[in-house]
């Protein structure tokens, strides 16, 4: 993802938004999940598909990339690996 930021600031005006994106589609159930995990944080995650979003009421494909977006080969679970990493 540093790449798509370094890109875009070296790059031409765009005068617009740029979306990117990981290579494989996850809800975000299994985001937290995975992030409550890797911290030792034992509680649950419940889906309730009927709740809001912000006050909006999202479909399954409604926070999906769309087709122009720049797709990067770093999954969730390897960036979540690196924040667990201290750096030296």
């Amino acid at each position: 993802m540093a790449g798509a930021v370094g890109r875009t600031a070296v790059g031409p005006p765009l005068n617009g938004t740029i979306e990117v994106a990981g290579p494989i589609q996850l809800g975000l159930d299994v985001l937290i999940r995975a992030a409550l995990e890797l911290r030792g944080d034992p509680r649950e995650v419940v889906v309730d598909t009927a709740a809001p979003y912000f006050g909006a009421i999202l479909s399954e494909r409604t926070l999906v990339p769309g087709p122009d977006a720049l797709i990067f080969g770093t999954t969730f679970e390897q960036w979540l690996a690196a924040q667990a990493t201290p750096a030296i």
